[in-house]
């Protein structure tokens, strides 16, 4: 599997810190909502880049929302905006949207996926707790 997380170290994480991680969290829930076989990778992708960039962020989303899992760590489908690849059942993913603000911080959350005819199964667990002390 392929995951990430981001954390925040503290208590009292900053007011845009906090709105960032919420709205790159909302934009993976968004696709692991309405992903499912035979879209186009692009399609997802451009759910997550849509919502980042309806927040002012999309300038700062600057990779790829995820790739394809098999006997390699990245494999295809490259899940990007101009990728004509189609999702398929039993494909494995991931689905990992992320903000950078350079010289600033940056979030990413990650998880791995199994695609299903009508709808992705979650293969990663553990938790989104952002803040560690």
């Amino acid at each position: 599997a392929d995951m990430t997380r981001t954390y925040y170290v503290g208590s009292n994480p900053p007011e845009e810190i906090q709105k960032v991680y919420q709205l790159v969290y909302e934009a993976k829930s968004l696709v692991e909502e309405g992903a499912k076989s035979w879209l186009l990778a692009s399609s997802i992708d451009e759910v997550a880049r849509s919502k980042i960039a309806s927040q002012g962020y999309g300038d700062y989303f600057t990779h790829g929302l995820g790739h394809g899992i098999g006997i390699e760590i990245h494999e295809p489908p490259r899940i990007n905006p101009v990728s004509q690849e189609m999702l398929q059942e039993n494909y494995v993913i991931t689905i990992e949207p992320g903000i950078y603000l350079p010289r600033r911080f940056g979030v990413r959350i990650e998880d791995t996926f199994m695609v299903e005819r009508d709808s992705l199964i979650k293969l990663t667990s553990s938790p989104y707790d952002f803040t560690l002390y």
